[in-house]
C-alpha cells in the first residue's frame, strides 16, 4: 500500500515494509521470479484499530515447505549462472534475478509483482516517480494460474504506460495452463512455455474415449485453473460421446463441509473413474476428507498440475493413476545446491565446505533433490532460456552467426522485448522452444502412469504420448502397459449401462444422458452399440442372435387354452340349463303356473337364452371373415329377441292387473297376436341395423400389434364403430324400457307376481353391461373378447335364474302351490 504525505518532502511511502527476495542476485539486466515456496498464507483477523499485518506464509498438513517449488526457484538460478557463464549467449553482460515466495495467494502474488516493478524503496521524493526503480526486464511466473491471472494484471498496464527510459516487465510462466491465459487482449505480456489446458482438456478427452470410459465422475479446483480447465474438459468430452455423473467444484480454502459434501458425493456415484482438473493443494484438502470414507476402487485421471508432483505419492489410492505431464528433460544436476558446498573448481565463499565427491543423491529425500521428474523444472529452465535469446536478440549484434557485441546499458522498450521474446526459436536438451501468437508453445504431453518399483516406491513411468500437432487418429500413442487401480492389469470399466449385443439398439433412457439406455430389438440385425438398424416386417421379431427375422406369435382367444375351454364349457352349460328349464316346462305345460306366465313367450324366451349362451362360442377362435360378421350380429339378434319376450312379459303382467279394472277391456290390445308382433318389431328393428352395419362397413379380422412389441394380437375390428355401439346401445335401449315397467308393475297385488323377478333380472342385465364397457375397452389382446364373452354369459344367466328358477322350485318342489287356488289368491 502506497501513503501519500506532504511533510518532510517525502511524496508517498509504503504503508508496511517491503519483503525482500528470498533469493537475489545483481546483474546488468534481473529477471524477477514468483514461486509458490509455500501453498497457504495465514490470514489474521482484521480489527481496523491498527495497520494490518504483513502477509506470511503458513504450513498445512505438516507441509512447511514445497520442495518442489525451491527445485522451480533453484533451477532458475542455475539457468542464469548458466546463461552468464556462457561465451555465446549475452556474452559480457551479466543477469541478475529477484525472486519472491507468492505463498499461492493472489494478494501475496500481485504484492511481489508491485515489488518487482518498485524495488525496495520505501519512500519517494517529491517530484520523483514511484514506478522509476523498476529494475526487472521480465518475470518468471507462477505455478499457479489464478496467481498468474492476478500478475498479468499488475504488470500489463505497466507496460503499455511507461516511458522508455524504464525496463519492459514481461511476464513467462512455466506452470500456468489456464486456457484464458491465451487471450492477448486480456493478457497482452503474458507467454508460457508449457501448453495450455486447453490442449490437455482435448488431451485428457482422447484419453477416457481411448480406454472406453463413457460414465465418468469430474473435480476439479474452484479457481481460474480448475473452472476453465474443466469447462474446456466438459466439451471435449461432450464432442466425444462421454457422458458425466456429476462435476464438483471446491477449493483448499472452502469450508470443510463443503469439501466433505464433495466426497460424499464420489462416495455414492456409479462412475469408476474421476478426471481431476484440480492443483496439488486442493487435492491435498480433498484426499483428507477421502481417506476417511470407504470408498471403491476408483481409477483417477489426473492433469499435469497434480498426477506429477511427487508430494502426492504417499496416498496410496492415487497408484495406477493415468494423466498427462510435460516431456522430462536432463538438465545438469543440482549438486552444489542440494549438499550446500561448492566443487573444487569454484570459488568456496565463507563458511561453505568444500564438495569431497562422497555425497549420494540417494541420502536425500525429497522432490528438490529428486532429478528424475525433471518436467516443470525443465519449463522453467526453458522459460529462463526464453527470456535470455529474447534479450540477446535485442541488445548484441550478430554477424555471421558470431556475436559481435552487446549493449549492457541499453534500456529496450517494453514491446521490442515482448516482440523479440515471442520470436525465439531455439533448441534446449533436445527440446525446441517457440511461442506461437498467443504466447503458447507446441503442446506434447507424456502420459504418466503411476506404478510400484521393485522396491515398492510409487514412481512415474511412462506408458506412452501425445502431440497435439499429429493428424486426427494418432494424436495418442500407447508404448507400454498400464497398471491400473489396484494394481489390475485390465483396464477398468465404467460405463453407465452395458454395451448392447448384435441384434439389438439403444434406447435411451427418459430424463437420463444419451450413455444410459437399454437394449431394445425391434431390428433385423445391428451392430453392437448401435443406434440404427435394419428393421423386420412388422409381423416379424429378430431370432435371439439378432441375425435373423422370425415370424412374430400371434395371440387369440383359443379353445385349446384354459380360459377359453372355461368360458366355451359355461356357454354349454348355460345353453343346457335352459334346454332344461324348457323341457320342465314343456312337461308341465298344463299346469296353472306355466299357464298363467304366458307359456308362449317362455319358450320363445327360453329359446332366445339358449341362443345368447351358444352365440358367445362364436367369439372363440381364430377370428376369419366369416366368424367376425358372426360374432356380432348373432349376438345383438338373439339379445333383442331375449329382451323383447321379457318386455313382452312385463306388458302383459301390466296389461292383466288394468284388465281386471271394472269396464277395462284393454287385453283384447294385447293379446297373443299382439305379443308375437311386439316381439317381432322390436327384433326387426336390430335385424335393420345389423344389416346396414355389415353392407356399409362390416367387422374383420385384425392384426393389432399396438398393445404388445413382441406379439400380434389377431382380433376382430368392429369396422364402423357406429354400428357397434348401435347395435348395443338398442340393447341397452329395450333393457331399460324393461326395466322402468317391470319396477312399475312389482308391488302388483298378486300371490306370484312374476313382474318382481323381471325387475331382478334387469337390474343384473343392466349392471353387467354397464361395467362391460369400461371393462371393454381397457382391456388388452384376447382378454377384451374374453370380458365381452363373460358380460354375455352373466347377463343371460342372470336371466334365465330370476325368470326362471322361481318357478322351477314350485313346480318340481313345491307342487302344493302349483294349483289355480293358491294362483288365485291376493
Amino acid at each position: 500500500m502506497i501513503s501519500l504525505q506532504a511533510s518532510s518532502g517525502i511524496g508517498c511511502r509504503l504503508l508496511v515494509s517491503p519483503s525482500p527476495a528470498i533469493l537475489t542476485q545483481c546483474g546488468d539486466f534481473t529477471i524477477g521470479g514468483i514461486f509458490s515456496l509455500h501453498h497457504y498464507l495465514k490470514t489474521p483477523e482484521h480489527t481496523f484499530t491498527h495497520s494490518p499485518e504483513p502477509l506470511q506464509c503458513t504450513v498445512f498438513l505438516y507441509k512447511s515447505l514445497d520442495f518442489r517449488e525451491l527445485r522451480f526457484a533453484r533451477a532458475m538460478t542455475f539457468a542464469i549462472e548458466e546463461i552468464n557463464n556462457s561465451t555465446e549467449l549475452l556474452p559480457g553482460i551479466r543477469l541478475g534475478y529477484q525472486i519472491h515466495d507468492s505463498c499461492a495467494s493472489v494478494s501475496a502474488a500481485s504484492r511481489a509483482a508491485f515489488q518487482l516493478i518498485n524495488g525496495l524503496e520505501p519512500a519517494f521524493l517529491l517530484g520523483s516517480q514511484c514506478s522509476k526503480s523498476t529494475t526487472v526486464s521480465a518475470v518468471v511466473a507462477e505455478s499457479g494460474s489464478t496467481p498468474s491471472i492476478a500478475i498479468a494484471r499488475v504488470l500489463t498496464p505497466f507496460v503499455f504506460t511507461m516511458s522508455r527510459s524504464f525496463l519492459p516487465v514481461l511476464q513467462v510462466s512455466h506452470y500456468s495452463t489456464c486456457a484464458c491465459l491465451s487471450n492477448k487482449q486480456q493478457y497482452p505480456t503474458f507467454s508460457r512455455t508449457i501448453p495450455s489446458d486447453q490442449f490437455q482438456a482435448a488431451a485428457l478427452a482422447q484419453l477416457v474415449k481411448h480406454f472406453g470410459w463413457t460414465w465418468i465422475g469430474a473435480v476439479h479446483s474452484d479457481s481460474d485453473y480448475g473452472n476453465s480447465g474443466m469447462a474446456a474438459f466438459l466439451a471435449a468430452a461432450n464432442a466425444e460421446g462421454i457422458c458425466v455423473e456429476y462435476s464438483e467444484a471446491f477449493y483448499r480454502t472452502n469450508p470443510r463441509s463443503r469439501v466433505r459434501r464433495v466426497a460424499e458425493v464420489i462416495q455414492r456415484s456409479t462412475a469408476r473413474v474421476i478426471v481431476a482438473f484440480a492443483s496439488t493443494g486442493d487435492m491435498l484438502v480433498l484426499l483428507k476428507e477421502l481417506v476417511e470414507l470407504s470408498l471403491p476402487p476408483l481409477q483417477w485421471v489426473g492433469t499435469e498440475a497434480w498426477v506429477t508432483d511427487p508430494s502426492n505419492t504417499q496416498f496410496g489410492m492415487f497408484l495406477g493413476a493415468v494423466g498427462f505431464g510435460v516431456r522430462k528433460a536432463m538438465i545438469p544436476e543440482f549438486w552444489e545446491s542440494a549438499f550446500r558446498c561448492r566443487l573444487a573448481s569454484g570459488p568456496v565463499g565463507p563458511g561453505a565446505q568444500v564438495c569431497n565427491g562422497s555425497e549420494s543423491l540417494q541420502q536425500l529425500q525429497n522432490a528438490y533433490t529428486d532429478t528424475s521428474q525433471l518436467r516443470i523444472t525443465n519449463m522453467v529452465y526453458k522459460a529462463v532460456y526464453a527470456v535470455a535469446h529474447g534479450l540477446h536478440s535485442l541488445v548484441c549484434a550478430e554477424q555471421n552467426g558470431s556475436t559481435l557485441h552487446c549493449d549492457r546499458g541499453m534500456k529496450p522498450n517494453p514491446l521490442q522485448v515482448l516482440e523479440h521474446i515471442r520470436k525465439v526459436n531455439f533448441t534446449l536438451n533436445g527440446n525446441r522452444v517457440s511461442f506461437d501468437a498467443n504466447g503458447d508453445p507446441v503442446a506434447t504431453y507424456e502420459l504418466v502412469n503411476w506404478q510400484l518399483s521393485e522396491h515398492g516406491q510409487v514412481e512415474f513411468v511412462n506408458v506412452g504420448y501425445y502431440d497435439a500437432s499429429a493428424p486426427e487418429g494418432k494424436l495418442l500413442t500407447m508404448t507400454r502397459n498400464i497398471t491400473w487401480t489396484g494394481g489390475q492389469s485390465q483396464v477398468p470399466k465404467s460405463v453407465c449401462s452395458e454395451s448392447c449385443p448384435p441384434g439389438t439398439r439403444k434406447a435411451v433412457q427418459r430424463g437420463k444422458p444419451v450413455c444410459c439406455y437399454d437394449c431394445w430389438k425391434p431390428c433385423y440385425f445391428c451392430s453392437a452399440d448401435s443406434l440404427d438398424c435394419v428393421r423386420c416386417p412388422s409381423d416379424a421379431w429378430p431370432n435371439p442372435q439378432g441375425d435373423a427375422c422370425i415370424p412374430k406369435p400371434i395371440e387369440f382367444l383359443s379353445f385349446s387354452e384354459y380360459l377359453g375351454i372355461i368360458l366355451a364349457a359355461s356357454s354349454v352349460v348355460g345353453a343346457c340349463l335352459a334346454i332344461a328349464i324348457a323341457a320342465v316346462f314343456y312337461l308341465h305345460k298344463d299346469t296353472p303356473i306355466v299357464r298363467a306366465n304366458n307359456s308362449e313367450l317362455s319358450f320363445l324366451l327360453l329359446f332366445s337364452l339358449t341362443l345368447c349362451f351358444l352365440c358367445s362360442l362364436t367369439f372363440i377362435g381364430r377370428p376369419s371373415q366369416w366368424s367376425c360378421m358372426l360374432r356380432h350380429t348373432v349376438f345383438g339378434v338373439t339379445f333383442v329377441l331375449c329382451i323383447s319376450c321379457v318386455l313382452g312379459k312385463t306388458i302383459v303382467v301390466l296389461m292383466a292387473f288394468r284388465a281386471t279394472l271394472p269396464g277395462s277391456n284393454v287385453m283384447k290390445w294385447f293379446g297373443p297376436p299382439q305379443q308375437r308382433l311386439s316381439v317381432l318389431a322390436f327384433t326387426f328393428v336390430q335385424v335393420l341395423i345389423c344389416v346396414l352395419w355389415l353392407t356399409l362397413s362390416p367387422p374383420f379380422p385384425n392384426k393389432n400389434m399396438k398393445y404388445y412389441k413382441d406379439k400380434i394380437i389377431l382380433e376382430c375390428d368392429v369396422g364402423s364403430a357406429v354400428g357397434f355401439w348401435a347395435v348395443l346401445g338398442y340393447i341397452g335401449l329395450l333393457s331399460l324400457m324393461c326395466f322402468v315397467l317391470a319396477f312399475l308393475a312389482r308391488k302388483l297385488p298378486d300371490n306370484f307376481n312374476e313382474a318382481k323377478f323381471i325387475t331382478f333380472s334387469m337390474l343384473i342385465f343392466c349392471a353387467v353391461w354397464i361395467t362391460f364397457i369400461p371393462a371393454y375397452v381397457s382391456s388388452p389382446g384376447k382378454f377384451t373378447v374374453a370380458v365381452e364373452i363373460f358380460a354375455i354369459i352373466s347377463s343371460s344367466l342372470g336371466l334365465l335364474m330370476c325368470i326362471f328358477a322361481p318357478k322351477c322350485s314350485i313346480i318340481l318342489f313345491k307342487s302344493e302351490k302349483n294349483t289355480k287356488q293358491h294362483m288365485m289368491v291376493s
